[in-house]
């Protein structure tokens, strides 16, 4: 099921010629993908009166954060994102500008520090029952993730 069929379509996606909720009106946030996860999955509740896993949202909606926050500092940007509703999961798709793949970093620097950065993309992969990174036709790459909640 498509969210944007359903519930509020400028909210949910952000088209592929950059027109939506993420652009002319300033960079994509990542409290604008949570928002729209938190609005697909209450919403098909609220219809059907299916219960959602309220741990499980959260994870959907960190797993939502991280991806758009990585888009963000390491992609160039926000590009366009998908949330989907598939089956009892929900599924969250971010593009960004860049092609380099997404890597996982030892938490510890060269000298044996603590790194500031470098969690997010863990955090991605052991929350999400399914990650998939795809190049885009025009550049950059997309990366979905799907998180059960129902």
């Amino acid at each position: 099921m498509r969210v944007n069929d359903s519930t509020d379509p400028a909210d949910v996606h952000d088209a592929p010629d950059g027109t939506g909720p993420c652009a002319g009106a300033g960079p994509c946030r990542p409290a604008d993908v949570r928002r729209a996860v938190r609005r697909a999955v209450t919403g098909r509740c609220a219809g059907g009166g299916c219960p959602y896993d309220e741990a499980a949202l959260s994870d959907a909606l960190l797993v939502a954060s991280e991806l758009t926050t990585n888009a963000i500092l390491h992609g160039g940007g926000v590009t366009a994102f998908d949330v989907d509703l598939d089956g009892r999961s929900v599924r969250v798709s971010v593009s960004d500008r860049s092609d380099r793949m997404p890597v996982a970093v030892d938490p510890l620097d060269e000298q044996g520090r603590t790194r500031v950065h470098g969690r997010g993309w863990p955090i991605v992969c052991r929350l999400a029952r399914d990650v998939r990174v795809s190049d885009m036709p025009c550049g950059g790459k997309r990366i979905t993730a799907v998180v059960p909640v129902f």
